[in-house]
């Protein structure tokens, strides 16, 4: 049995529908859903890009150098603060000189992630980080960029060199065997290092939503059953309301924390890969 659609994929797939299916059957895939080929998480992505594009035009209207307003300064905030956690503070840490040319990326992708695990705050709406797909995707992009960041910087050949290790003062084949597992050990701890981004960031945001989901369903059905013994309980309506909300917090609190989790960790990644010395 497939998920049950969302108002938002509901008009997604209305009008993108008909050209997924196309493009679905040109790579010869069946979509689970033919009513709906585009799945939930895939149409909030949608969303979640047209809030951001819809923001960012309007913060761009609204940007002051005088008189700077609650959202530029909860922007800026998140590029440089004076708790040394903005992206441009990280990226001048643990890269150094150059790291201003990463910002573009690797604060687009911690923005991306913080729109997609907050936008469930909002009643109907999912987070899309809440299927594995797309923290997989995510982690995907980063994986890629700071292979390819280190390549640009260092070259291939000089890239490459630092998986195999420091020079081991040993015999010559001694060394060939103890650079071969030092290889090893590099490619495990690289492909970790995706898994540990997407099965984090999943989790997380999984877990949150699923607690919110139980526990406001467990408080309305205390109170319609208590109703049905005593109509008396249904002045306790708004506990529905207002009993949820401690996971609504938790939930905005773990978002905030994997936002950041998921720009810090790239960040050390793009450092480790540019650095002239390994």
């Amino acid at each position: 049995m497939g998920e049950h659609p969302i108002w938002v994929a509901v008009l997604v797939n209305r009008i993108f529908g008909k050209l997924a299916v196309a493009v679905l059957a040109a790579l010869h895939i069946k979509p689970e859903n033919p009513d709906f080929p585009i799945p939930n998480h895939i149409a909030m992505e949608f969303l979640v890009f047209l809030v951001a594009i819809v923001f960012f035009l309007w913060l761009k209207r609204r940007i002051s150098a005088d008189r700077p307003g609650a959202a530029q300064q909860c922007m800026e905030a998140l590029l440089t603060n004076s708790l040394g956690l903005g992206v441009e503070d990280m990226l001048e840490d643990f890269v150094g000189h150059g790291g201003e040319r990463h910002m573009a990326m690797l604060g687009s992708i911690g923005i991306f992630v913080l729109f997609c695990n907050l936008i469930s705050i909002i009643p109907t709406l999912e987070s899309p980080t809440a299927q594995v797909s797309v923290p997989l995707g995510c982690a995907i992009v980063v994986f890629l960029y700071y292979h390819t960041s280190g390549v640009r910087r260092l070259g291939v050949g000089s890239y490459l060199a630092h998986f195999t290790g420091p020079e081991v003062p040993l015999p010559i084949p001694f060394n060939w065997v103890v650079s071969f597992i030092i290889v090893l050990i590099e490619i495990v701890s690289h492909l970790a290092r995706l898994l540990s981004l997407t099965v984090r960031l999943w989790v997380n945001m999984f877990v949150s939503e699923l607690l919110y989901v139980i526990f406001l369903g467990l408080t309305l059905a205390l109170v319609i059953f208590a109703g049905h013994a005593n109509p008396a309980w249904y002045t306790l309506g708004v506990l529905p309301l207002v009993g949820p909300m401690i996971f609504i917090l938790l939930h905005i609190f773990v978002g905030l924390v994997q936002a950041f989790v998921f720009t810090i960790l790239p960040v050390i990644y793009v450092g480790g890969a540019v650095a002239e010395e390994h």
